[in-house]
């Protein structure tokens, strides 16, 4: 999913949406749902509608699956689609996001399966290795609270910083308790990280700035997130109690496939990478 997440939908395109979302839905629930039945996935464009129409294309037809992708670009409508029953299942967010969407909502969506990572990683114009950074060296980090903890936590997973015990994944500047270089944190929107890296010595950018910047995340980071264990790699996400929807766990195995993951990887230039 975009990593700056927006809370409020466009009212008109939603309701439009969400219209058409329960003009194609199934009405059954978990293992009772009709198998013959196309599965309505509301999903973002990029990656996440583009990894669905690969299933789709060359893998859903042999396993018996008909899938019906619908794609959203705001970040409450497939939760509410799938709330309302007017989506079967969305694939667009990560599970900190999910979470905090169901505290705020009274939405009872879970996950089923986690797909893919967009990683953030460390670039430089400056230096090629993250220890070539210099005492006082200035590094860019997003500055909303979700990115910004997952940014420092990769500079410390990395050795750069330490972090207080506890910050977890809404630490910031303030909880940096080791800093044995001196760097001096500039914090700014994730989409202008790209464009700071003349200015600063050091960015942490998200994936799909990088790869919006021409940036290959595979080659270019001097680090990378890592997708395994990684609490925002993002999910196939459903209703509770849809879990045991046939159509749902197939659906679920084949983006595990190595079909899948050797699309993502040869498409995605490290942008995306296989959380499975």
């Amino acid at each position: 999913m975009r990593n700056v997440l927006k809370t409020t939908a466009l009212t008109a395109t939603a309701a439009g949406l969400a219209l058409t979302l329960a003009a194609c839905s199934s009405d059954s629930s978990g293992a009772s749902a009709d198998p013959n039945k196309p599965l309505v996935v509301a999903a973002s464009p990029t990656p996440h509608a583009q990894i669905l129409k690969f299933v789709q294309d060359n893998l859903a037809a042999k396993a018996g699956l008909k899938l019906d992708i619908k794609e959203v670009s705001d970040y409450v409508t497939p939760n509410t689609s799938v709330q309302d029953g007017s989506a079967d299942a969305n694939y667009f967010q990560h599970q900190p996001y999910l979470d905090d969407f169901n505290k705020k909502n009274g939405t009872d969506v879970v996950s089923v399966e986690t797909v893919h990572l967009e990683p953030l990683g460390v670039y430089s114009k400056k230096v090629k290795s993250i220890t070539e950074l210099k005492d006082g060296a200035q590094v860019a980090v997003p500055s909303d609270a979700t990115n910004e903890g997952r940014a420092l936590k990769l500079l410390a997973d990395n050795n750069v910083i330490t972090l207080k015990d506890g910050a977890g994944t809404t630490a910031t500047v303030q909880d940096v308790t080791g800093n044995p270089k001196n760097l001096k944190f500039k914090e700014l929107e994730a989409a202008q990280l790209p464009r700071s890296l003349d200015d600063v010595d050091a960015a942490v950018i998200n994936g799909n700035y990088a790869l919006g910047a021409n940036l290959k995340p595979a080659t270019d980071a001097l680090v990378l997130e890592k997708a395994e264990g990684n609490p925002y790699a993002n999910i196939l996400a459903v209703k509770k109690g849809h879990e045991s929807d046939p159509r749902v766990q197939k659906l679920a195995e084949l983006l595990h496939s190595d079909e899948v993951k050797k699309y993502i990887d040869d498409n995605f230039q490290g942008a995306v990478i296989p959380a499975f």
